[in-house]
């Protein structure tokens, strides 16, 4: 069995704000002190769609990992690197193309929705109906069996669950696989091995679950068990081929119930967001400038909080006791608009205020930035490398 591990990327696309904070960053926060975490720049698929501008991602790229080290991710607890420094992610991409129906590409559901709501760019090209390929080459490249994603981004693991399994298919059966596994059993000893044996007979001819559960148990205990080994045993207990390539699973996460400034979803094509370290004045000038209820035109009209775009914003960033006030004085007319919007302006800018302390040391020093992405890179094509040893073994396209 292959460890848990955790895999998320994000397109550099400039300047993060507050909803990627909510939506993402938090839970990328929380997970590193729960799993390996493995999360990269995504700049590959950021040329899916900006094939034809591509000179702002670079530059946008150390913008976005300076975003992340601010909103607490920790280079001592994830692995942070950059796609297209690690070359394995398209070589795998290219041998996975070899192999996947045309017809999976174009009912992944994003393909024709995107090019609908981007109908302003040519989408006809290739890098646009491969770029879920290519995110299952991210994934399983590392043999991530966790990705953190919202329910609509749900089919796009599905669909490297069944790359992935149709590459275990293909080429998951080694030539003697069958002798080698039971080689591999007689390295157990010989008590194990008569457990092994029994385990995979309940699972085989009576479909019990519960062996299977077992039976790894066991093989996690075996110390000095090769890798290999012991995916040899892991296929032949299921009556399986050796498994190359993990099948992830989708780690569903909350959508981010983060409002803009105007009251839809904080967005940078709505124009209504507020950046992760944005500086206090413009904070304050935005929120200030922010609409409320129609109803509410002069200082003594009452209003109703919840036709306000910025009792949204109370929701996120103040407590209890304040909602209540807000709730009854707008309600009344015993507050103005401007009394209202200020607890938000501190909600905001005391959560910012770490960011701001923890993003400052690389402003003043981008080399440390670069030192990180490095280090991250190396630790990540290491692990690239493993699985491309593996699949090209697989594949018998190994030349020594």
């Amino acid at each position: 069995m292959y460890a848990e591990r955790v895999l998320s990327g994000m397109r550099p696309t400039g300047s993060l704000h507050l909803g990627h904070y909510h939506g993402v960053l938090k839970n990328w926060v929380r997970l590193q002190n729960e799993y390996p975490c493995l999360f990269f720049v995504a700049d590959w698929h950021a040329l899916t769609t900006q094939y034809d501008d591509p000179q702002g991602i670079v530059s946008s790229s150390w913008d976005m990992v300076i975003d992340w080290l601010a909103a607490g991710v920790d280079p001592e607890r994830a692995v942070l690197f950059i796609q297209s420094q690690v070359p394995e992610h398209a070589e795998l991409h290219l041998l996975l193309s070899m192999m996947t129906p045309l017809g999976w590409l174009e009912r992944v559901p994003t393909y024709k929705d995107q090019q609908e709501k981007l109908e302003n760019k040519d989408l006809s090209t290739y890098g646009f109906l491969g770029y879920p390929l290519l995110q299952s080459a991210d994934i399983l490249i590392y043999r991530a069996d966790k990705v953190p994603v919202g329910e609509d981004q749900v089919p796009h693991i599905e669909f490297s669950r069944e790359v992935a399994r149709r590459f275990n298919h293909l080429y998951g059966r080694e030539p003697g696989f069958e002798d080698k596994a039971r080689e591999a059993v007689t390295r157990l000893g010989s008590r194990r091995a008569r457990r092994y044996q029994e385990l995979r007979t309940r699972f085989q001819q009576h479909g019990e679950q519960a062996a299977i559960e077992r039976a790894h148990v066991l093989l996690d205990e075996v110390a000095g068990l090769s890798h290999v080994d012991r995916e040899r045993l892991c296929g032949y207990l299921e009556g399986t081929g050796k498994m190359i390539l993990v099948e992830p699973g989708a780690l569903l996460t909350e959508a981010s119930r983060m409002p803009g400034l105007d009251g839809q979803k904080m967005s940078k094509s709505y124009g209504n967001t507020i950046t992760l370290r944005e500086d206090a004045e413009s904070v304050t000038h935005k929120v200030r400038r922010m609409p409320t209820d129609p109803a509410r035109v002069r200082r003594n009209d009452p209003g109703d909080p919840d036709k306000c775009p910025v009792w949204q914003l109370h929701q996120v960033y103040t407590d209890e006791t304040c909602q209540a006030w807000v709730q009854q004085g707008c309600r009344s007319a015993g507050i103005g608009c401007l009394e209202c919007k200020q607890p938000v302006i501190d909600g905001i800018l005391a959560e910012q205020a770490p960011m701001r302390e923890r993003a400052q040391p690389y402003l003043d020093d981008p080399r440390l930035v670069h030192e990180i992405i490095t280090d991250g890179t190396r630790k990540a094509r290491q692990l690239a490398r493993e699985t491309m040893r593996d699949v090209r073994d697989a594949m018998g396209l190994h030349y020594g």
